[in-house]
C-alpha cells in the first residue's frame, strides 16, 4: 500500500464576462504542512481556459513539492469528467491545456479528481476574486467599501450590463458551435460570482 503523503489541491478559475478579464487560483493541502497557496491574473480569456490554466499550475506546484499522490477538487464539473475521461475535450483552445495536465498527471502515482460545489471551494474561489478585483480598480459606485453599498440606480445599471455582457458571450459562443461548450452551468456560476461581487446577494449557496 502506497503510504506517500496526500497532497489535497483545490482549483478554481474564472473569466468576468467569459471571455473576459480572468484568474486562476489553487490551494494545497498537506497534513503536518501549511497551505500553500497561488493565483494569478490571465487577461481576457474564457472560463474554461481559467480553469485549465488552474489545474496546469496546480499540478506544476505539486511537482515541486515532490508530491507522489493527489486528491484534486474542482467546481468545474466539464473539467473533471474530461479529466477522468467522461467526456472529450472538443474545444481546439483547451486541448493543448488539457494535454499538459495530462502530462503532468502522468508525473504522479494517484491522481484523483472531485467534483464539488462552490461552496466547498470557498478559499480558491475567494483568491480568484481577490486577483480580478484587484485587476478591475477602483469602481465608479459610492465610497462605501464593497458588499455594503445600497443598491442605487448605477450600481444596479453597472449590475445588469455586467451579467448581460456575459450572457451575450455566452449566446455568441452558442450560436457559432457547440450548444454546451461553455457549459450552462458554468454560465450560471460566472452569473453568481457577478452577483456576489456586487453585493446583491449573500447567502449561502446551495451546491
Amino acid at each position: 500500500m502506497d503510504d506517500s503523503p496526500l497532497l489535497t489541491i483545490h482549483i478554481d478559475g474564472a473569466a468576468r464576462g467569459n471571455p473576459g478579464p480572468a484568474a486562476f487560483a489553487y490551494v494545497i493541502t498537506r497534513e503536518g504542512a501549511p497551505a500553500v497557496e497561488g493565483k494569478g491574473a490571465l487577461g481576457s480569456t474564457t472560463n474554461n481556459k481559467a480553469e485549465y490554466t488552474a489545474l496546469v499550475k496546480a499540478l506544476e506546484r505539486a511537482v515541486e513539492l515532490g508530491a507522489k499522490r493527489l486528491l484534486i477538487y474542482s467546481d468545474s464539473e466539464l473539467l473533471v469528467k474530461q479529466m477522468n475521461g467522461e467526456y472529450r475535450v472538443k474545444n481546439e483552445e483547451l486541448r493543448a491545456l488539457y494535454a499538459r495536465a495530462k502530462e503532468l498527471c502522468g508525473r504522479f502515482d494517484v491522481v484523483s479528481f472531485r467534483h464539488v460545489g462552490r461552496g466547498e471551494n470557498a478559499r480558491a474561489d475567494r483568491l480568484c476574486n481577490e486577483v480580478l478585483d484587484s485587476e478591475r480598480g477602483p469602481q465608479s459606485f459610492s465610497g462605501a467599501p464593497p458588499g455594503k453599498q445600497g443598491p442605487g440606480p448605477s450600481r444596479e445599471s453597472a449590475l445588469r450590463e455586467e451579467a448581460v455582457t456575459c450572457l451575450r458571450a455566452a449566446a455568441g459562443v452558442w450560436a457559432r458551435g457547440d450548444a454546451h461548450d461553455p457549459p450552462p452551468e458554468d454560465v450560471w456560476d460566472q452569473l453568481w460570482s457577478i452577483i456576489e461581487d456586487h453585493g446583491v446577494l449573500r447567502k449561502a449557496r446551495p451546491s
